[in-house]
């Protein structure tokens, strides 16, 4: 039977980790890079004890009561174990210790640091210590002879050195390792382990195979591997009755060998796939902890024995169909792979040619009675693993140990996509609720701390602006886990116990009555896992996938069922926004849905469950709304989305936090977004993904950046600038449509902004003579900025585009008095027609209180301007070539349209220049006379004054010579 998997949980922040067994069992000992030395008395322990040793904690050991840790100040501590009080410094090193080691009996420490010394220290006495000088590269590991006569080491210089204890003497060296120039930078961290009890053999990890070599001899006798690895071995450990060794890879597999038989006994993967880095067997040998590197515990429970893993059952042939359960089913397919599988090299058997009699080349097994009867096949009682034809090769690879004899046909592994584990219902703005002191929510309105102690259990309510509220200080007798916080109310919830049922309170502080507090009790087995407050509303969803709506005074409203189970809720206003899982996520990515609901007098749902999209194997992290109302989270990459809601609510990246951050292990914890001005405003977390409650955390501000290309350059930067602009003005036409009073300088500000940055990348583009760029972008302008760039391009003498760009003006001219026709007519229909309208609901609530959040007021109709044509001006020769167009005709009547305007423009330019001058201003001057009797303007803030339409069949060069824009 295989072992058991315990679902992995978090134990330090991300980076490397290590892990270990105090002498009894008891306890289960790690350390991390945010240098704590935590202790479990199992894993499920949910308050573990914690000892800080440093800022980084690389390695530690255990035994006899003594506690041993190498970090990152330069020294190996000692403390007591499991009080954790400190008990001196064994030693120092010029720069930090990588990784220290116990012998046998506890009474002397190795430990090896990356100024590529190697020290032997006298636990009794530190004064007493030998120094192994003969790396020349920083030291990866350490492990004693059980005999306690020599050492090994490994180097970053490539090699594994056997030393002289007492002599300090080098041995011998064998050069398998890849070498590199730092413990950081190396492919495997090599930990060398010393087989217990005989000291036969010393396992060295080299690449994707484990090498045994023979104490004394110090030859290579042996090589255990497994075809499922595919990324080199980073650990390996001794069971304590020295006949299994378990391996930890780079790339998360798990392997148990018997070193004797050199069969795998236990296969399984890390569940996702996160390079192991720590190993430690149970005292018993039937349990096995590893960590990975992002600071994750775990732990294979049931572990087989020696002497059950080298024992073989018999098994008679008419209780053959017995054997395939389910889990000898998983056992199998997790141990076949190409070249040494069990499905293409049998564990027992005769030559090449008895191979292809059992498994044939299409992989499948013959019929299971010819492969019983098959002569060539060893009697089941006299089969013992070791025995028959399994050969002394080293390089035979690794085969599962069969449960049932070498009789059982095996099935080709499955090496298809993973699942992954469904990610954890959360509450935004919370901590890990095993913590003792954690925040259960922070957002825009204020805090709320959750403490669980000796001492208190109770929870702290401070506001940021205390003319909302006073500080409060609640019991928390029931045990609440979950909060939330707005301007009206608090909203707690705890989970059901064997005596309780699960329990929602609300306390309403901004109610006018003398009853603020109500308490609704759930169903029998059913649990909240994620509340929200809203608008005059209260939201809980529950371990049923059921949504269920309050008022915040406590009257119950509709409930409906979600599609799977929920992750995370928000909410702000009248909108609900939930996550939920949506499917089975597979290879590390989580298959997560969201819904967008609008809960106001109309209500209606936005989004309908569409996918959430997320970063490659990242998790939610965060999720919450803009204080304008726009949805947005982040994922555990560090990448904010937000929803756009002009583009078909899509969501779109405006934020990677992981590019501020410093180190790999630094994050930063969202609480709150702004789009004006556009900020998001966080906590920088050094080394941890969240923050501790005291002393107070101060929260930083991170600019907006959309990650669009080539951002270095100009190009780059300004077209950034303008669709981060126009994508975060989308709240003010949505606040609009849902009855709010906008800030209209805001929005005309904005607006500007974004036309004076199109006009710079239209510059930019006539420079780089991108005509057709040029028209692109004079798409996206308004009408007065499109006669801006008319001009301009008539100045860079680009005639062609200037054409283009006048008949573009002209259009958007058009289209605008036809908005503002249509725009007049919906005036006077609602001038005949005045149905009454309610005025939407001030984000106060009924309460009375005045809101202190953003204001956002009803929306007030606005009076509509006065509509009227735009007469063109006339030029003058347009007013002469109307007065002598008759003339023109009597000489030459069969003259088409556009000749005649060409003999009007040669009679015209025949005039000399001072008559011409002359004539030429008294037209102007007519022009302008009949222009201002016969046009009527419209009421603007600011006119556009468009250049002088030109007849369509008249040259844009000789128009330009007449406005004066250029020279003749």
């Amino acid at each position: 039977m295989p072992c058991e998997r315990k679902p992995m949980r978090y134990g330090h922040s991300e980076g490397h980790t290590d892990v270990t067994f105090d002498d009894a069992g008891k306890f289960i000992v790690t350390c991390g890079s945010d240098g704590d030395v935590r202790i479990w008395e199992s894993l499920d322990d949910d308050d573990p004890r914690s000892i800080n040793v440093g800022e980084k904690a690389y390695s530690l050991a255990l035994k006899k009561r003594k506690l041993v840790t190498a970090g990152s100040n330069n020294t190996v501590q000692i403390h007591t174990f499991p009080e954790g009080d400190p008990d001196g410094i064994l030693t120092r090193f010029t720069t930090h210790a990588t990784h220290v080691a116990f012998n046998h009996s506890g009474s002397r420490v190795a430990a090896g640091s990356s100024d590529f010394m190697v020290k032997v220290v006298e636990v009794a006495d530190s004064s007493q210590q030998k120094t192994l000088r003969g790396h020349d590269a920083p030291v990866l590991s350490v492990t004693f002879d059980p005999k306690d006569e020599f050492l090994a080491s490994a180097s970053c210089d490539g090699s594994v050195v056997i030393w002289k204890i007492d002599e300090q003497t080098k041995v011998t060296s064998w050069p398998v390792l890849q070498k590199s120039n730092d413990v950081s930078t190396a492919k495997s961290l090599c930990r060398l382990g010393w087989q217990p009890k005989t000291a036969k053999l010393l396992a060295v990890p080299v690449g994707l195979k484990v090498h045994l070599y023979e104490r004394d001899s110090w030859e290579h006798v042996s090589t255990l591997s497994d075809d499922m690895m595919t990324q080199p071995i980073n650990v390996v450990a001794w069971s304590p009755c020295g006949q299994l060794l378990a391996a930890g890879s780079v790339g998360g597999f798990l392997t148990v060998w018997n070193a004797e038989s050199k069969l795998c006994v236990e296969r399984q993967k890390h569940e996702k796939g996160y390079t192991v880095c720590g190993l430690a067997w149970h005292p018993s040998g039937r349990q096995l902890a590893y960590t990975d590197t992002q600071g994750s515990l775990g732990l294979l429970d049931d572990l087989p024995t020696a002497s059950s893993a080298t024992k073989t059952p018999k098994v008679a042939a008419n209780d053959y169909d017995d054997l395939f359960d389910e889990d000898d089913d998983r056992a199998m397919d997790e141990g076949l792979s190409d070249t040494h599988s069990p499905a293409k090299r049998p564990v027992a058997g005769g030559d090449d040619d008895d191979d292809d009699d059992l498994m044939p080349a299409t992989g499948r097994v013959k019929n299971r009675s010819s492969f019983l009867d098959d002569e060539n096949s060893l009697d089941t009682v006299s089969l013992a693993l070791g025995q028959g034809k399994y050969g002394d090769d080293d390089d035979a690879g690794s085969t599962v140990a069969p449960p049932t004899g070498p009789s059982l046909p095996l099935r080709p592994a499955y090496e298809g996509p993973l699942p992954t584990l469904p990610q954890k219902p959360f509450q935004p703005g919370s901590t890990p609720a095993h913590l003792t002191h954690r925040f259960m929510t922070w957002n825009s309105v204020g805090v709320v701390r959750g403490y669980n102690d000796d001492q208190d259990n109770a929870v702290d309510v401070e506001f940021h602006d205390t003319a909302v509220h006073h500080a409060m200080h609640l019991t928390n007798a029931l045990g609440h886990t979950l909060a939330d916080l707005s301007q009206e109310a608090v909203l707690l919830a705890c989970p059901a116990t064997d005596e309780l049922a699960s329990k929602l309170q609300c306390l309403h502080f901004s109610s006018w009555d003398a009853n603020k507090e109500w308490i609704v009790d759930l169903p029998a087995g059913e649990d909240v896992r994620a509340l929200v407050l809203g608008q005059g509303w209260a939201a809980a969803a529950t371990s049923a996938r059921t949504l269920r709506l309050f008022t915040v005074g406590g009257v119950q409203k509709e409930i409906f069922s979600l599609p799977g189970h929920v992750v995370s809720m928000a909410a702000h206003g009248e909108q609900l926004l939930v996550v939920y899982h949506r499917g089975t996520g597979f290879d590390g990515d989580q298959a997560l849905g969201v819904q967008l609901l609008q809960l106001g007098r109309r209500k209606r749902q936005v989004i309908h469950g569409e996918p959430l999209p997320l970063s490659c194997k990242a998790h939610l992290a965060w999720l919450g709304f803009t204080a304008e109302g726009t949805p947005c989270y982040v994922d555990s990459e560090g990448v904010v989305r937000m929803l756009n809601r002009s583009l078909g609510n899509t969501w779109t990246p405006v934020c990677n936090t992981r590019e501020t951050c410093k180190g790999k292990s630094d994050h930063f914890w969202v609480v709150a977004v702004h789009e004006n001005p556009q900020q998001l405003r966080c906590i920088p977390c050094k080394g941890s993904r969240y923050p501790p409650t005291l002393p107070r955390p101060a929260v930083a501000i991170l600019p907006f950046k959309l990650p669009l290309c080539q951002t270095t350059t100009e190009k780059g930067q300004m077209e950034e600038q303008y669709w981060r602009s126009t994508l975060l003005q989308n709240h003010y036409s949505f606040l609009s449509s849902s009855g709010y009073e906008i800030d209209d300088e805001g929005q005309n500000q904005n607006q500007k902004e974004q036309q004076e940055l199109l006009m710079k990348m239209f510059a930019l583009s006539c420079k780089l003579e991108r005509e057709f760029r040029c028209m692109e972008l004079a798409e996206l302008m308004t009408q007065s900025v499109v006669t801006l760039a008319v001009r301009y391009a008539s100045r860079s003498r680009r005639m062609n585009l200037a054409q283009r760009l006048n008949e573009l003006a002209m259009e958007k001219a058009n289209q605008l008095q036809e908005e503002q026709e249509q725009e007049e007519e919906e005036v006077q229909e609602e001038e005949h027609h005045t149905p009454r309208s309610r005025r939407p609901a001030p984000l106060g609530g009924p309460s009375g209180k005045q809101s202190k959040g953003p204001v956002l007021k009803p929306l007030a109709p606005k009076p509509k301007t006065k509509v009227s044509l735009i007469q063109r001006p006339w030029t003058g020769f347009q007013l002469w070539l109307e007065e002598n167009r008759k003339s023109i005709l009597a000489d030459s009547p069969d003259l088409q349209e556009t000749d005649v305007i060409k003999a009007a423009m040669g009679s015209f330019r025949s005039l000399s220049a001072e008559d011409r001058l002359v004539r030429g201003s008294d037209w102007d001057e007519i022009a302008g006379d009949r222009t201002s009797n016969l046009s009527v303007t419209r009421e603007l803030a600011k006119p556009t004054e468009l250049p002088p339409p030109f007849h369509p069949y008249i040259p844009l060069h000789r128009l330009l010579l007449i406005w004066g824009f250029i020279d003749k």
